[in-house]
């Protein structure tokens, strides 16, 4: 099966040990996970029916975490024991005497929890190479993968109930971060970074979605560790947490620029316009995926990119991940022939074309947007959210993300 949303039971009574892929630095790694039992499942019915979809939803629901659990970490000839909490959640930090070799960037960590007999699981952390040129951080709702935040029913049913096999990528985003991935090298294995504001419980569900549209892997930081609760399902204040983790993540690769990537329905243009004239020179590139039909909230955006063209950065507002492609492969983010693969895969993707225009402004010449102007520009427009770059002229491309860190 495709998509299996509950982990099979590693241990007796249907004892689990689960690792989340983590990140890392030739110095530190950190890497969480949880232990916990879930219910055998039972007849429901066939695979992909909508009584074993419920099944599993009350499987996940009802995991009763271990607490105090006792899981042992070894890596890189270190050696680190540690608690679960309450929740059953347990956090590794440990720094390695050496890194193994590999030169994928993905290593493995062993983890052991106490128990009898001891159930053992192998985690995945993803360590830079030296060829990487970019950290790439990218939100997942509404930017890589349609949730609908917006209508809070809908978002329920697609966090909890919907497979992989049903949910929809926006079109051109995987091939997108298949070459942001790859760089304009082909072969730097950029880190990917990915945030979500859904529950750890969708976990093994993103990851068959990643794998089913081919998107790179990548750890995913939930920003909130919070059990599933139909009285309380949503986190709060995630800008505060989005903020913390990408922040933590400029300090860990201090040799490395940024390329952040969110939508215009939450507070990812915010909180990136923040990080952007708080860190000078660190982020590269910031694309918003646009989801808004709104002008009022367009033009919104418009007056952060004045801070953010300010500190030497651009902002791209665009709901077509074709315009996105473009400008990445102007600043040597990608290499030229990958914008080609992102229209071909939008050219196959069965929904309407966005609004083919495209406005630029530059930080010389940046002001508020007026709402009338950008709701005259929107008269007409029914298939979709329209594209606006905003973008700091003029720019040396030839200091952009290839010149970031020497080869070696």
């Amino acid at each position: 099966m495709l998509a299996r949303p509950v982990r099979r039971a590693q241990g007796k009574d249907g004892l689990v040990l689960e690792p989340y892929r983590g990140y890392g630095s030739h110095a530190e790694i950190f890497l969480i996970g949880r232990a916990f039992r879930q219910s055998r499942p039972d007849g429901a019915g066939a695979e992909g029916s909508l009584p074993v979809l419920l099944r599993d939803v009350r499987r996940r629901i009802t995991r009763r975490p271990i607490r105090g659990a006792r899981i042992t970490a070894r890596f890189g000839g270190s050696e680190l024991q540690v608690t679960a909490d309450r929740d059953g959640y347990f956090r590794i930090h440990l720094r390695p005497h050496s890194i193994p070799p590999g030169d994928g960037g993905w290593h493995a960590v062993d983890l052991v929890l106490a128990a009898d007999p001891p159930v053992r699981a192998t985690g995945q952390v993803f360590i830079p190479p030296a060829r990487c040129r970019c950290v790439v951080i990218s939100d997942i709702d509404d930017t890589v993968m349609r949730t609908g935040v917006a209508n809070k029913l809908k978002m329920l049913w697609r966090l909890f109930v919907a497979d992989a096999a049903s949910r929809v990528a926006f079109p051109g985003a995987a091939a997108l971060y298949r070459a942001l991935h790859a760089g304009a090298a082909g072969n730097e294995s950029n880190p990917m970074l990915y945030v979500s504001r859904a529950p750890w419980g969708i976990y093994d569900m993103l990851t068959a979605f990643f794998r089913r549209h081919a998107i790179p892997e990548g750890p995913v930081m939930f920003l909130r560790e919070w059990g599933l609760s139909w009285r309380h399902p949503l986190p709060r204040r995630a800008e505060e947490h989005k903020r913390d983790l990408i922040v933590h993540m400029l300090r860990l690769y201090a040799d490395l620029p940024f390329v952040l990537i969110g939508d215009s329905g939450q507070h990812d243009p915010e909180v990136y316009a923040e990080i952007v004239a708080a860190h000078p020179g660190r982020v590269v590139a910031v694309y918003i995926r646009n989801v808004s039909y709104d002008a009022a909230r367009i033009a919104e955006i418009e007056r952060l990119a004045a801070s953010v063209t300010a500190a030497r950065s651009s902002l791209v507002l665009a709901a077509d991940s074709v315009a996105m492609a473009e400008h990445a492969a102007g600043l040597g983010l990608i290499a030229p022939e990958a914008v080609a693969a992102v229209a071909a895969e939008r050219r196959t993707a069965d929904t309407p074309e966005p609004a083919a225009e495209i406005r630029r402004i530059d930080a010389s010449t940046a002001e508020p947007a007026a709402g009338d102007r950008l709701r005259d520009a929107l008269d007409g427009v029914s298939d979709g959210p329209p594209n606006l770059v905003v973008e700091a002229q003029p720019r040396d491309r030839t200091n952009g993300a290839q010149g970031a860190r020497p080869p070696g």
